[in-house]
């Protein structure tokens, strides 16, 4: 026992050291999304499971989602395990929700040639404008002595909506820079005026620790530092350590397709004309699954993101209107209500002015073009029908021939039509008698009314 102990203990010693000079490095590649948001959670919570030395995160992204990206400070904030986030390779950038996140992580490093900011809430129109002066003179312009990249103009906020998510987006995210000791007032510019640095002013002005060209760089830079992690002090011994690129798992991959808004936009009307299609047709059951399962899909990655309400309404009230058009033919008007409803419903449905989470207008275009192919194809049918004479019923009758069965008196008589027996009547002069043929002029109640047949004998 105790000889298999002294070769036991060794092994768990060196598992432990391996384990705990592991380095982790995380891409951030992309818009930031709730699939995003959900891979680096569960990926931060490994590592603590772990016994991680540091989290890496490799980032190049123009920014993403509000929630989204809180969720992912929130980990940060709260993990046991140093985060180091690194702006790179060169070209990189840490843009609007990037910048967010570089500050939040115990370890701000950039590469050469990449830079950080524009912070400001998407949400408030889009691109800043310079600020006007009550006198209507033109707007301060830099000083051309001043380094270019630290002007930016002042976005403005003009409702009370917008000053409050401009004020609560400063106070984050000055918060976040105080939280190690970086520079806050600069911090607040990236939101409140929009500014960017790239990585030497950035390091000038104490807003990023390092600038380093390489994972492997930052660690070396940051081997027997002292961080804070959790309001404790923290150093790192880094000595030979373990690298492990993590790849983003089956969960991570599915989620990042669809929450894309085109996929999940695509997902849902599969899924709402699928049941639809069952309905109709009950039996067939291969609509009905798929219909089930992409509506579901649907429903679960559009909770996830920024969804209109409205436009959502818009979009299923267009859907019903080109249904009610196909069941209950209206001559376009129901359809075409439908197809501008759908259209309107459509591009309103992402409550985000970011491109990655917005619906492609070629693909509106192209779902909405198909419809309205849709409707002018049933109402052409539908025009050509009416226009076809009837061929059974009663309304098939006039033109047809008849056999008079009993004479004609008075203009009236009996005929003989598909081996029934019909009361006829005439206008004709001539006198009706057994046998002769007669021409159906219209159908009366009970009553055919005849004439001669004039049509030659065949």
């Amino acid at each position: 026992m105790k000889r298999a102990l002294f070769w036991f203990l060794p092994l768990v010693l060196f598992a432990s050291q391996a384990f705990a000079n592991s380095i982790w490095i995380i891409p951030i590649k992309g818009a930031i999304g709730p699939a995003t948001s959900d891979y680096l959670v569960r990926e931060i919570e490994e590592a603590q499971l772990n016994g991680v030395s540091v989290i890496i995160l490799k980032m190049d992204t123009p920014g993403g989602l509000d929630s989204a990206m809180r969720d992912i400070i929130h980990s940060i904030t709260t993990s046991s395990v140093p985060i180091a986030t690194w702006v790179g390779p060169s070209g990189s950038r840490a843009a609007s929700a990037g910048t967010y996140i570089l500050l939040a992580s115990h370890i701000a490093a950039m590469a050469e040639a990449t830079n950080l900011g524009a912070a400001t809430p998407v949400a408030l129109g889009g691109t800043p404008s310079p600020p006007s002066s009550d006198d209507g003179e033109e707007p301060t312009k830099p000083n051309d002595d001043k380094e270019e990249n630290n002007y930016s103009d002042k976005v403005p906020a003009k409702t009370a909506m917008e000053k409050k998510v401009i004020n609560d987006a400063r106070a984050y995210i000055k918060g976040l820079a105080r939280l190690h000791g970086r520079n806050a007032e600069w911090a607040e510019k990236a939101v409140s005026e929009a500014a960017s640095l790239d990585a030497t002013e950035a390091l000038e002005l104490n807003v990023i620790d390092y600038i380093v060209n390489s994972p492997e760089e930052l660690i070396s830079t940051i081997h027997n530092k002292t961080v804070k992690v959790n309001n404790q002090d923290l150093t790192l011994s880094l000595e030979n350590p373990i690298w492990v690129e993590r790849i983003p798992d089956w969960r991570a991959e599915l989620l990042a397709v669809i929450t894309n808004p085109n996929v999940a936009y695509i997902l849902m009307l599969i899924g709402i004309y699928g049941l639809l299609l069952e309905f109709y047709n009950p039996g067939v059951g291969l609509p009905g699954v798929l219909g089930g399962i992409c509506l579901l899909l649907a429903m679960y990655a559009l909770q996830m993101m920024p969804v209109n309400y409205v436009g959502l309404g818009l979009l299923l009230l267009g859907i019903a209107l080109m249904i009610a058009e196909a069941f209950n033919p209206s001559f376009g008007i129901l359809g075409l209500g439908g197809v501008v409803a759908f259209v309107l419903g459509s591009v309103f449905l992402m409550d985000s002015d970011l491109p990655g989470f917005q619906i492609a207008i070629p693909l509106i275009v192209g779902i909405a073009l198909f419809s309205v192919t849709l409707i002018v194809i049933t109402v052409g049918l539908l025009v050509r029908i009416r226009k076809r004479k009837a061929t059974t019923g009663i309304e098939a009758y006039p033109g047809r021939l008849a056999i008079v069965s009993d004479d004609f008196v008075d203009g009236t008589g009996r005929v003989q039509l598909d081996g029934a027996l019909w009361h006829a009547t005439t206008d004709e002069i001539t006198h009706l008698k057994q046998g002769d043929q007669v021409t159906i002029l219209n159908v009366k109640g009970l009553t055919l009314k005849v004439k001669p047949n004039d049509r030659p004998k065949g």
